[in-house]
């Protein structure tokens, strides 16, 4: 007993409590089989019973231990079995989706190079009619300045023959008389205004031509410009394949624009622009023709009234010395009105740098007030005083200025009086040298031919 009860006291010290030599538990997933436990029997009275109480917990069954392996063994095969039918069915879908994605590649390929073709016919066209409407506005900006030639040929014989008039509206009573001069030279004065309105409105209108000729080479040129870009990019889009190097995915690109056009609008859209640049090319050799005509016939009008006047004129016009002296003296008095305007407008320049002076003190200090400290910032005597400052003297720059401006275009209106005068001066000195010197003398240089000075 001695001995047995030494082991059992060593075998107490040795093994610790039966709750203390359990497994620690893993946080892993359940065991497939179930787990058996196995009622701890309460402790005997013997000493074996009580050393080997810890090993007899939480332990299989043999029956369970078969059962788990065939379990497993199942559940590998099983496993296996799906693991090899979802490679085959794998490399099926993908044999599958390379088809798929060669013949939808080559399909769309296919349908950008036929896309390509298409836009090349267009932008030919549009090019084509680019090149053809950009010459045809060139040959109309030419014929526009022959018209502007012969409009300008006609201000001399006009100055002329307005002259002749109003040199004999300044006859002696005796000599004023309606005779076939008078009335010659009105008609030809007549007629010289109506070929000049009607030059006037040939420029206008070639000039409406002109501009509608390059808004339409321009809606052309925007359109054939796209087109270009368009060409560059689905080339390069056809370009494209697999091994391409900068290629990347954008899922975002898969939509369709709301304001995106169809087939048929985009060829419509291509198709109006050739057509109404056909139509205005038409129009445009219809003009040319037209300012042709109009050129030729004013100016054989103009050379047969030419020819009648000279053949009527046989008077002198009378001396113009007073009215010469009174557009000097009005000319002179205008000059004077100039540099006195000319030193107003320097002294009102002069006061609205002054004032906008003291407006840039007034706004300084009220910007630097505006930095005062918290409870500092206020709405005292001084603040409201400079905010009125600065009213009063806006008011007074918006006033000077106002009044700067009426002085510019009143100085603008004395150097457009200037002109007119100094013309009108002009205009009666040939007056006098055409009464003196014999006024077919002077005639002779009357510049007839309208149709050789539009070339000029």
């Amino acid at each position: 007993r001695g001995a047995g009860g030494s082991a059992m006291a060593l075998s107490e010290k040795a093994l610790p409590p039966p709750e203390e030599a359990l497994p620690p538990v893993v946080p892993s997933g359940p065991l497939p089989g179930p787990t058996c436990h196995v009622a701890v029997p309460e402790r005997p009275g013997s000493c074996c019973g009580m050393a080997m109480a810890g090993f007899r917990t939480s332990k299989y069954q043999l029956p369970e231990w078969h059962r788990r392996n065939a379990h497993v063994s199942t559940r590998a095969y099983t496993t296996g079995e799906e693991s090899e039918r979802d490679r085959a069915e794998a490399k099926h879908l993908s044999r599958h989706a390379a088809g798929c994605a060669q013949r939808a590649q080559q399909h769309s390929r296919s349908t950008l190079g036929q896309r390509l073709q298409d836009i090349h016919f267009w932008r030919v066209e549009l090019q084509k009619e680019v090149m053809e409407l950009d010459a045809e506005t060139n040959l109309l900006a030419a014929q526009k300045l022959r018209l502007q030639r012969a409009l300008d040929a006609t201000e001399v014989p006009y100055g002329v023959v307005t002259d002749n008039l109003q040199c004999r509206e300044r006859r002696q009573p005796p000599d004023l008389v309606i005779d076939e001069v008078e009335r010659q030279l009105l008609k030809e004065a007549e007629l010289i205004r109506n070929i000049r309105d009607l030059l006037k409105r040939t420029i206008i209108q070639a000039t409406n031509q002109i501009c509608s000729n390059r808004i339409q080479k321009e809606c052309c040129e925007l359109d054939w410009s796209d087109k270009v870009e368009t060409y560059h990019i689905d080339d390069k889009c056809v370009g494209y394949n697999n091994d391409s190097t900068d290629i990347q995915a954008h899922p975002s690109a898969v939509k369709f624009e709301e304001n995106a056009s169809t087939p048929k609008t985009w060829a419509q859209f291509s198709h109006d622009n050739i057509h109404n640049a056909e139509q205005e090319k038409l129009a445009s050799v219809q003009l040319r023709s037209l300012i042709n005509t109009i050129i030729h016939d004013a100016s054989e009008d103009l050379r047969m009234q030419r020819a009648a006047s000279n053949e009527a004129f046989d008077n002198h016009c009378r001396q113009l010395d007073d009215a010469k002296l009174l557009l000097e003296q009005h000319l002179e008095k205008i000059l004077k009105d100039i540099g006195e305007q000319e030193a107003n407008i320097v002294a009102l320049k002069q006061a609205i740098r002054d004032k906008e002076t003291h407006l840039k003190v007034a706004q300084t200090r009220l910007y630097d007030r505006s930095f005062r400290p918290n409870i500092e910032l206020c709405k005292d005597e001084p603040q409201f005083r400079l905010v009125s400052e600065v009213e009063e003297l806006t008011v007074l720059l918006e006033a000077l200025k106002r009044k700067l401006m009426e002085s510019e275009q009143c100085l603008k209106k004395l150097e457009e009086t200037r002109m007119m005068l100094e013309k009108e001066i002009a205009v009666k000195a040939n007056s006098i040298f055409i009464d003196r010197e014999k006024c077919m003398t002077f005639r002779i240089r009357y510049p007839m031919d309208l149709e050789v000075a539009s070339y000029k």
